[in-house]
């Protein structure tokens, strides 16, 4: 008997690590085939990514490449990330598939627009970075170069000053998500995190100075909109969370 059941145990996680495998199969080919949509338009979108820079050099002056192989890789690395950040939703949607059939109903309730939102956060903190803090931080960082010399960016280095800040702002931007999470999973309230407020402000200072390159325009950009989408995630916490939860104790019979 106890032979039947090890040998159905065996058989479920093999099923389990099939069904993982085909999920990260079909991301991996949604981020192939992402990339290579857009492959074509390689030195566009590096252009469309550049033009933050470019619209703050100096009269005269241009970004450089300095290995032989950068003006072919630094556009392919670009696109490469472009397609990752376009295939996010398939991610996501693969992701849900896996762990769905282990969630109550009233778990999948909360998480498939928790999981949406999440993506979208994402998109808005790319966003934010590339529309705010780039123009800031770009025309900071050229008018404080020295008398004599001369503003000349490297492309790879470039690339990866703002894929860093992408991805720091994306994720900074999911945490509105992250508390809604706690606060569902009981792991904390509204009351108990707003009575936090300082050690969030220092914290995301702290944030921002890891998450981001040292400089303290950036960290500043980063850490102010922290703060700003934690309050925002205790007034959503409070309204997706916890009235409800005192809704359902108060209508449940004694």
């Amino acid at each position: 008997m106890s032979t039947d059941t090890d040998t159905d145990r065996e058989q479920t996680l093999l099923e389990h690590l099939l069904e993982l495998r085909n999920r990260i199969m079909w991301s991996v080919l949604a981020v192939v085939g992402a990339t290579l949509v857009l492959l074509p338009f390689s030195q566009e979108i590096y252009s469309f990514m550049a033009e933050p820079m470019l619209r703050h050099l100096p009269a005269g002056s241009s970004m450089i490449a300095i290995d032989v192989t950068t003006p072919f890789l630094t556009p392919f690395k670009l696109t490469l990330m472009c397609g990752l950040v376009v295939a996010i939703p398939v991610i996501i949607y693969q992701f849900w598939s896996f762990v769905a059939p282990g969630l109550y109903e009233k778990e999948k309730h909360l998480a498939k627009p928790l999981l949406v939102s999440a993506t979208l956060l994402f998109y808005l903190g790319c966003a934010f970075a590339y529309y705010v803090v780039f123009p800031v931080a770009f025309e900071f960082f050229t008018r404080m170069a020295p008398e004599g010399v001369a503003v000349s960016t490297d492309i790879s280095s470039y690339l990866q000053f703002i894929l860093s800040l992408f991805f720091a702002f994306g994720i900074a931007f999911e945490l509105p998500i992250a508390i809604i999470i706690l606060v569902a999973l009981g792991v904390t309230t509204p009351a108990k995190l707003a009575t936090k407020r300082p050690y969030i402000f220092v914290g995301a200072f702290a944030a921002g100075m890891l998450l981001t390159p040292p400089d303290i325009i950036s960290q500043t950009l980063l850490a102010i909109p922290m703060w700003m989408l934690f309050e925002f995630g205790l007034v959503l916490s409070r309204v997706l969370v916890t009235k409800p939860r005192e809704q359902a104790e108060t209508d449940s019979p004694d």
